[in-house]
């Protein structure tokens, strides 16, 4: 066994695997704006020694944030988030000695953004007056997002002042860096904390404002809301009204459907971060809480899964990929010149745990940056913008045969460049993902499976950029790789006898024979033969693949299976979206169309479980076990994949495929009974909207410009 497939004796420093567990006492409530998000318990609290947090530019400003009535903690009621950013935590006083109810409601508004408000409300239900003491103990620890991650944040203390009426905290190592904390009616203050003791009359109501705003360079961050504003006229609240207002309106019959597509929406306008140009471009973040930041696969990925919702999105996210492609060799940030970026981090130990502020140890962004620049073409985008980013796909083509090509054997392998750099590098970046059907843990260089056919569809996607831009050598060179490029595919990744794919090959060419979702991915880029796509649909049939609410990322079979684990055996809802876009793409083979419904309806029962919201992953225990799905502990939620998928699900059974150039829209419906009916309203391509309603296999009503084509099959 190499050295890289080896386990880490300590965690890693990047975002690989999973991160330290949330604990929460009875869970963990997230809310979360851009970059900026909180965790804390169901009381609101948060608590020292867990990885609770306002965490601000990738490092925590607040470690503790915790309210006693009374000197003792409230006791829950109910927690109601209208918004990903903002939550109502519905509390009461616990009652007194010997009595059953209390009388006090407590009530805790919170909103994040650049920083937090909340609003606390004591409601007197009782008949006579009740006296109350209210004491908010804060303090910040301002340590990296990496260090809370992973559960080395130590017990750092800040330093507290008082200074005109607030609660000033200071980074004992950076004075540059604080937070200062304020309210609407004066506290009197303690050590390391905020006070009042009040008395509420009987059914009347008591109120405070509280304003916890970081410091960056001394210098006060934009508070979330003026006093006595509420959250919809926030910038957030403004931020998700005007997504709201420019993204695809998509209605089903089947409300879980709706309301999943609901919170779809709400999650990807909350995870969106507009950076610091002029035109404030907006991205997606990977997801809530460790991946607030640009991520190249998952941003791209989510992009291109949201495109019916709304292309600009994509834009943003190429755009902000580019300016930051590699330039130069240089292996402590694995950076070569054309590679698309995995992570960027801002937070005070980023630079040293990347080894620069930029890391770029990813195998499958840069062919993604490329399919997805070609896709944005036909679903509107503008095309001097599209022209304007031709260099930056041309440069990551580059990459694809001079590095990513290690060997020249025409595959795209991954080997990390120095010890600190991820071991696995493609979507299953942990450890032990990549593994063979006894177990054993691929060695490096590796290229996997899906990687090729991302590849594939790289080129594929350049010739269609060389079309459109008039390029017909580009085009013709650009296709007739792809067409090599598939066939040693499907020479030396097709296991004839297992009927599936390799999930990679090893450094020595040694087919890795595990049966895992990855070979799923192959049926969405395109590079499966229809021979190979046949069996390979049998295979994902199984109830070794199928759970019962998604497919597993290794089947049950497999040596290294393990329901629990967070690559082998786990159910990752958008890598399932992407095999049923997959078995939908080859819907004229036997079996595809019913297995991509009940993967599809799996899927929807899961996110009714989770309240709606899918989470990053769940356990991959068969629903004949366990009749609702088992929660991985550790899992993000909303994340950014995860929250797209169901609008992919919906793009796939539609066969939605828009050619904004040639003014047509083809539309190949196969939806699942119980969706019934789906109207898309206001899609918007380029500089014309379109209005659809399908029902099973009938498109029963279009509303389109009279120089656009509707294109069924």
């Amino acid at each position: 066994m190499s050295a890289d497939a080896i386990a880490p004796e300590s965690p890693s420093p990047l975002n690989s695997g999973e991160p330290t567990g949330l604990g929460g006492y009875g869970g963990t409530v997230t809310l979360v704006e851009g970059s900026t998000f909180c965790l804390s318990n169901r009381l609101g609290d948060v608590e020292p020694g867990l990885p609770h947090g306002l965490f601000y530019r990738d490092a925590r400003v607040l470690s503790r944030w915790e309210l006693l009535v009374d000197g003792k903690a409230a006791e829950a009621l109910s927690v109601l988030s209208p918004e990903a950013f903002a939550a109502r935590f519905v509390l009461r006083r616990p009652p007194q000695a010997g009595l059953a109810d209390s009388t006090l409601l407590l009530v805790r508004e919170r909103i994040v953004a650049e920083g937090m408000r909340e609003i606390l409300t004591l409601e007197n239900m009782s008949t006579e007056p009740t006296a109350v003491s209210l004491e908010l103990h804060v303090d910040a620890d301002f340590v990296d997002l990496f260090a809370v991650k992973e559960g080395r944040s130590g017990h750092a203390r800040a330093e507290v002042t008082e200074a005109d009426g607030e609660l000033v905290l200071h980074d004992r190592t950076d004075r540059m860096r604080g937070l200062s904390v304020s309210a609407t009616v004066e506290p009197e203050m303690l050590p390391g904390a905020l006070m009042w003791r009040v008395v509420v009359a009987p059914g009347e109501i008591w109120q405070t404002e509280i304003i916890a705003q970081p410091t960056v360079g001394n210098q006060r961050v934009q508070a979330p809301l003026a006093p006595g504003e509420h959250y919809g006229v926030s910038g957030p609240g403004r931020k998700i009204e005007a997504w709201r207002d420019t993204a695809t309106d998509i209605v089903s019959d089947d409300p879980v459907l709706t309301r999943v597509l609901r919170r779809t929406e709400s999650d990807l306008g909350a995870l969106q971060i507009h950076d610091d140009s002029e035109e404030g471009r907006p991205f997606v973040a990977a997801g809530a809480p460790w991946f607030m930041t640009l991520f190249g696969r998952d941003s791209l990925l989510t992009a291109w899964m949201a495109l019916p919702l709304e292309v600009d999105l994509a834009v943003g996210t190429l755009q902000q990929l580019a300016e930051m492609q590699g330039t130069t060799i240089e292996p402590l940030t694995e950076e070569e010149p054309g590679r698309i970026m995995h992570e960027m981090r801002r937070g005070p130990s980023g630079g040293q745990v990347l080894g620069g502020h930029i890391y770029y140890g990813s195998v499958d962004a840069t062919p993604l940056f490329v399919m997805l620049l070609a896709e944005c073409l036909r679903w509107g985008a503008d095309e001097q913008t599209i022209r304007e980013l031709l260099p930056a796909a041309d440069a990551a083509m580059r990459w694809i045969t001079e590095y990513g090509d290690r060997d020249g054997d025409g595959f795209i392998e991954y080997r990390r460049a120095t010890d600190r750099g991820l071991v696995n590098q493609g979507w299953k970046d942990s450890f032990d993902g990549i593994n063979d059907a006894t177990g054993h843990i691929a060695e490096a260089p590796i290229a996997l499976c899906e990687v090729q056919g991302y590849a594939h569809s790289a080129m594929l996607a350049r010739a269609e950029l060389a079309d459109a831009f008039d390029e017909p050598r580009v085009a013709s060179v650009m296709r007739d790789r792809a067409a090599e490029l598939r066939g040693k595919f499907a020479e030396q990744f097709w296991l004839p006898e297992k009927g599936w794919y390799a999930v990679a090959l090893d450094a020595g060419k040694r087919r890795i024979d595990a049966l895992t979702s990855n070979a799923a991915h192959c049926l969405w880029s395109g590079i499966a033969t229809d021979e190979h796509a046949a069996e390979l649909i049998g295979r994902l049939a199984d109830p070794e693949m199928d759970s019962g609410f998604g497919l597993r990322t290794l089947a049950s079979s497999m040596g290294a299976y393990n329901p629990m684990s967070y690559h082998c055996g786990s159910v990752w809802p958008h890598d399932t979206a992407i095999a049923v876009a997959g078995l939908l793409r080859y819907r004229h083979l036997p079996g595809a169309v019913e297995l991509a419904t009940k993967l599809a309806d799996g899927l929807l029962a899961a996110a009714a479980a989770f309240d709606g919201r899918l989470p990053e992953l769940y356990c991959g225990f068969a629903r004949t076990q366990f009749p609702v799905p088992v929660p991985y502990p550790t899992s993000c939620s909303p994340q950014a994949w995860a929250s797209a998928a169901p609008i992919l699900l919906v793009r796939a059974f539609l066969g939605l495929t828009p050619d904004a150039r040639e003014r047509t829209i083809t539309v190949h419906p196969q939806l699942p009974p119980q969706w019934g009916k789906i109207a898309v309203t206001a899609l918007r391509l380029g500089d014309v909207t379109i209005d659809l309603e399908v029902q099973g296999t009938e498109v029963i009503a279009a509303r389109l410009p009279d120089d656009w084509q509707l294109l069924t099959k």
